[in-house]
């Protein structure tokens, strides 16, 4: 929201400029996809196309983070981009020919893309749950662009207290485009879920020789509490609520409702990363034999920037895929020692032969044996990918030192220790959340359960024990363990049900509180439990339709009508559902609804939104959750404090920051005396009065001789003198 005319406006020229901003997102989606394509197929082959669109994002974050850390333009990040298409056109990489077979992946990111669309054009409004907040910090990073970024509720401050980088993500790809936030905040999950989809249908593709698209059921699936909340009558928006707060006090989303909610939160966005990082572990293991060391170099590569980005999109994430590497490096190594290994080799034999040469293995490495001798042939790097443990040993430095200058300027609290859970999840809540995929796997099992029924002591054990929940996912696990060999969906299944058994046993200690000390470790890992179980337990689904019904085939217009069906409903019943958020719309800026809630504010932060340079706001100080702190979230001009629960868990209050700010801010308003006294304590350059603000204070600013600088519909913006 800039102003009410003009090709940022609204009306007819405002769904102009809307389609315009759309188009010219998808426009640098593509490009940046198309650049890096050609580079990808000998390392991806027939996934190359898909694997382009999330590892070009990733590459391009990478580079303009740096440009933001060097203080450089942004749009620098595009020259590499720039030079390697227009290589790849004289090279003639971009035939008619080339794109033969590749336009379902283009299909299937744009389908998800425009049903999110569709959800976002119904639901736009930045105006409830974490919105603010989210944009906040979009429009922060798009407004100055450095590293580490402005922290808009903190005056002086930086985001140096919280992961960002998936703010970074849609920022940067905004200020290239020319989207403005407010519209780049409705854009942003769609993008999530059209790489996610498209990745993770590749990722079926791995895992099941047919009915690959039913792992995309994975985003579309609701929990079996959703089920329970409909039998019981309530509306649609207290089914979705009710249903991820299942387990008291925690919450337990998954990403039909994630997506549906609309919050642009690290835990959304991350999701197109796990399940790009969660196929090229797959991919990596299944085909890294029939690789050769330069395509094992790309692959290392592009894995090393996955895990590397995690941390700074989503902490929680790397917790839980650090260790999974290490597992999937393992598994690479042994296989990559043994050629004649087989496919299906059991993990346990695995891990342990792969134990066994770790020391050897070790210290050849460090020896260089395995690229001495093609060391007057070949790059210094491909000979050392030749190495069977390469992926182990090269992907985690990758990680860590591709975003070294993130983890040097970290400065927040984070997890304060590990603690054992108290109060077990009931079998009951469990099964509401996690049963549909429990059920599938248990029916996948079915023949080894009945061949091995003893192996049940163990699950009934752990029940004894006061785990009734754990040993519900304990049962499949012990049967999947007990396999001499695995597909690689069982793998998946094993770390998604070893991930929820661990969540009843430990949580990560945080300061949320005594009640509500699980919430964070479950609402986070419960993320990559769902992508995990969903992904494996629909691959066993198509396994089993496979094995029962073998290949089924239908004429070719069924299947067309049934695509074009799926489709449609996909695009138009967002458009009908019936949903509880406030503001309902129809357009794509998600600060459109101020116009005619909050007409003064709207003239106003459109006003201050057009402000160049370092800026600092004054502005009321309410609670968190609510339309307080809006200058600063609409704007993304810092404020002296924000909202103040947040800041106090990221920065805690060693140095009595969080009394003597709220004080100030009614001292500035309120003391005129000292109102230009304190403002330059703070650097701050505006104080914003609007009707927050005579509500919250007894305002006598304009005593205080500062310039006013805008006064219109109710507001005053006063200006401090430079």
């Amino acid at each position: 929201m800039h102003s009410r005319n003009g090709s940022e406006g609204y009306g007819l020229a405002g769904y102009e400029f809307q389609a315009l901003a759309v188009v010219s997102w998808l426009l640098l989606l593509f490009f940046l996809h198309l650049a890096l394509w050609p580079y990808l197929k000998g390392s991806f082959r027939e996934f190359a196309y898909p694997v382009s669109f999330p590892a070009s994002i990733l590459i391009f974050t990478l580079i303009s983070w740096y440009c933001g850390l060097l203080r450089l333009p942004i749009l620098l990040a595009l020259v590499p981009f720039a030079v390697l298409f227009l290589h790849a056109a004289w090279k003639g990489a971009y035939k008619r020919s080339a794109f033969a077979g590749q336009g379902v992946w283009a299909f299937l990111f744009l389908l998800f893309f425009f049903a999110m669309v569709s959800v976002r054009f119904t639901n736009p409004s930045i105006s409830y749950a974490e919105k603010f907040m989210d944009h906040a910090f979009l429009a922060s990073i798009m407004r100055i662009p450095v590293v580490p970024p402005l922290d808009p509720w903190f005056l002086g401050g930086y985001l140096d207290v919280y992961y960002y980088l998936g703010y970074w993500i849609f920022g940067v790809l905004g200020l290239t485009c020319g989207v403005p936030s407010s519209i780049t905040f409705n854009l942003a999950l769609p993008t999530v879920l059209g790489l996610s989809a498209m990745m993770m249908f590749a990722l079926g593709r791995l895992l099941t020789r047919r009915y690959a698209y039913l792992t995309l059921a994975t985003f579309l699936v609701v929990n079996p509490s959703f089920i329970w909340q409909v039998i019981q009558g309530k509306t649609l928006g207290a089914v979705l609520w009710d249903s991820t707060r299942t387990i008291p006090d925690t919450i337990n989303e998954y990403p039909l409702f994630s997506f549906l909610w609309g919050d642009v939160h690290p835990h959304v966005i991350g999701i197109f990363n796990q399940v790009f990082f969660l196929f090229i572990l797959v991919y990596a293991w299944v085909r890294w034999s029939t690789l050769g060391p330069r395509e094992r170099l790309l692959v290392i590569v592009l894995s090393g920037i996955s895990l590397g980005s995690m941390p700074l999109i989503n902490t929680w994430d790397v917790i839980v895929y650090a260790p999974v590497t290490i597992l999937f490096g393992l598994m690479i190594w042994y296989r990559g020692g043994e050629p004649s290994l087989s496919p299906g080799a059991g993990n346990l034999e695995i891990l342990l032969a792969a134990g066994r040469r770790v020391t050897a293995g070790v210290v050849a490495f460090l020896k260089c044996r395995y690229w001495k001798a093609r060391l007057e042939t070949v790059p210094f790097l491909r000979g050392i990918a030749a190495a069977p443990c390469a992926f182990l040993l090269l992907v985690p430095p990758i990680a860590v030192l591709s975003y070294l200058p993130f983890y040097l300027q970290m400065n927040t609290r984070g997890i304060q220790g590990v603690g054992l859970v108290h109060t077990p999840t009931s079998p009951v809540d469990f099964l509401l959340v996690h049963g549909f995929f429990l059920l599938l796997m248990v029916i996948y099992l079915a023949r080894d359960i009945r061949e091995r029924p003893w192996l049940l002591v163990i699950p009934f054990a752990i029940a004894v024990a006061g785990y009734s929940a754990a040993a519900l996912a304990a049962l499949p696990l012990v049967y999947l363990l007990a396999r001499r060999t695995r597909a690689p969906a069982e793998i998946l299944a094993i770390l998604g049900l070893s991930i929820v058994i661990m969540c009843e046993v430990f949580y990560l200690v945080d300061n949320m509180g005594e009640t509500y000390y699980r919430m964070n470790t479950l609402f986070k890992f419960y993320i990559a439990a769902w992508l995990l179980m969903g992904s494996s337990s629909f691959a066993m689904l198509g396994t089993m339709l496979d094995r029962w019904r073998g290949p089924v085939t239908f004429p070719a217009w069924l299947s067309r009508a049934a695509l074009v069906a799926l489709s449609v409903a996909l695009l138009i019943t967002p458009l009908v559902l019936p949903l509880d958020s406030p503001y309902r719309g129809a357009t794509l800026d998600g600060l459109e609804y101020v116009i005619s809630a909050h007409p003064g504010d709207a003239d106003a932060v459109a006003f201050l939104r057009t402000l160049p340079g370092n800026l600092g706001i004054v502005e009321a100080v309410g609670g968190d959750y609510t339309y307080y702190s809006r200058v600063s979230s609409f704007t993304g001009i810092p404020a002296v404090i924000g909202w103040t629960f947040h800041e106090f868990m990221w920065r805690d209050d060693a140095d009595g920051w969080y009394g003597d700010r709220i004080a100030d801010v009614k001292t500035i308003y309120e003391q005129p005396d000292q109102t230009t006294a304190l403002m330059q304590a703070y650097n701050a350059t505006h104080l914003y009065v609007g009707e927050l603000e005579r509500e919250q204070y007894s305002v006598r600013v304009h005593e205080a001789g500062l310039p006013l600088l805008y006064d219109r519909g109710g507001v005053q913006i006063y200006a401090l003198p430079a």
